[in-house]
């Protein structure tokens, strides 16, 4: 990704000298073990653990030349530790360094994305709180509906990315898992114990049955976790998005001093980081895709995959990590208009009420389809008059409604007290 979107603690995971740096340790710890088992000197074991060491320079000027990054670094590694170095990679392949290597990676990503997902999490719940009896609209179809709370939209959205913290925890399992077990993955040239060790080490398990690979199902569950993370990021924006609308303005990215929406208008405050944010969850997206098109590899193995997860494997995390921390951000310093919400709410003269007027004659002994055709009718009336009848009014008049529902009927239908009663049992589930 570009500097722009890119935050340096997850960047640093995928650059070389983070790779080279776990590339190294899977040697050395294999080849601690392997002196273990009397496969190789304990010479070699000590040799690799004191001088073992690499320079990324070395290595590209050697990889320009043999084109291939394992054994460019493995001549590197060679030019530390001096003789002793023949012993290193003994019987492995480099799927074996490879693999268990992004794993690693992707291991560390998801430690820094879970973090920004508990990040995010605390300012939601504390806005979510903060707002809980803030009365707003509720909007189906983008048509006001009912009344509901500002504290309960974003309560859903708690819940959602709650959901999805369980989520990439159980996609960092998947894929915490290493492959030391040589060609075609039999362990003919590596002892199982071997890869039992390293990840011990390196806080890895075993995979059942490697191929030579990884399987790439499990890669294609993680990038999948994070695009379905990606979609609620998404989602949260659009809202914001929709709510600091002009005509709607019932909430707002913060606007520091001396910001400019506008290089032709002075007057603009754009939604712009939201609008930044749906951006930035089409491409996490975009990289799923081609992550369940690597799980169908040739035979044991082949490295069609490869070029992809050198893309993808930085870029979907380093997206993310952007989007999550830049969202966390937006929603801490959200600014919420509970006046317009409650203008907003009021704007169509009662009709919102509705469906409870709707029920209430239904309980006073109307057929359904009668009472709905009788609060539809006068609810017509309140649209094409443009703000100059209100609901209340046009039922006033309606003797079908008033031989049923006496004036102290109709005055406790028209309650918002009626929609935030149960606020409080769905927050407090919500946010356990």
């Amino acid at each position: 990704m570009i500097p722009r979107y890119t935050r340096k603690q997850m960047a640093d995971i995928f650059e070389p000298e983070n790779r080279f740096k776990i590339w190294l340790e899977i040697e050395t710890l294999a080849t601690e073990k392997m002196a273990e088992l009397g496969v190789v000197p304990q010479s070699a074991a000590t040799a690799i653990r004191e001088k073992g060491n690499f320079d990324v320079k070395r290595i590209d000027e050697i990889e320009a030349e043999v084109k291939h990054d394992v054994i460019a670094f493995l001549t590197s590694v060679a030019e530390f530790v001096g003789p002793e170095s023949r012993y290193v990679h003994q019987g492995m392949t480099s799927s074996d360094v490879v693999d268990t290597c992004f794993s690693k990676q992707l291991t560390q990503a998801a430690d820094l994305l879970l973090e920004d997902l508990d990040n995010l999490l605390g300012a939601l719940k504390r806005r979510a709180e903060e707002h809980k009896a803030t009365l707003c609209i509720g909007r189906s179809h983008g048509i006001h509906a009912e009344p509901t709370t500002f504290g309960l939209k974003l309560a859903g959205h708690y819940a959602a990315f709650k959901r999805a913290r369980k989520r990439l925890e159980a996609a960092r399992e998947e894929i915490a898992v290493c492959t030391v077990s040589g060609a075609v993955g039999t362990y003919a040239t590596v002892a199982p114990e071997i890869e039992a060790y390293i990840g011990e080490k390196m806080g890895l398990k075993p995979e059942t049955v490697a191929t030579q690979v990884i399987p790439r199902d499990r890669h294609a569950m993680f990038f999948a976790t994070l695009g379905v993370i990606a979609s609620s990021v998404e989602n949260l924006a659009t809202e914001i998005r929709h709510l600091q609308r002009t005509e709607v303005r019932e909430a707002e990215e913060f606007f520091s001093p001396g910001q400019k929406g506008s290089s032709a208008m002075p007057h603009k405050r754009n939604p712009i980081l939201t609008e930044n944010l749906t951006g930035l969850a089409r491409l996490v997206r975009s990289m799923v895709i081609p992550a369940m098109e690597n799980v169908a590899l040739w035979h044991e193995r082949d490295i069609s995959h490869s070029s992809v997860e050198r893309n993808i494997g930085p870029d979907a995390c380093v997206t993310l990590d952007f989007a999550l921390a830049r969202l966390t951000s937006v929603i801490d310093k959200l600014l919420v208009y509970p006046d317009t919400m409650k203008d907003n709410l009021e704007k169509m003269g009662g009709l919102v009420f509705s469906q409870r007027v709707l029920l209430a004659l239904t309980q006073a002994g109307i057929s359904r389809e009668d009472a709905y055709r009788i609060v539809q009718a006068s609810a017509m009336k309140v649209w094409e008059s443009k703000g100059a009848l209100t609901l209340r009014n046009a039922l006033d008049t309606d003797s079908q409604v008033t031989e049923k529902l006496d004036k102290k009927s109709l005055d406790a239908i028209f309650d918002y007290n009626h929609y935030t009663k149960n606020i409080e049992l769905i927050l407090k589930r919500a946010l356990a």
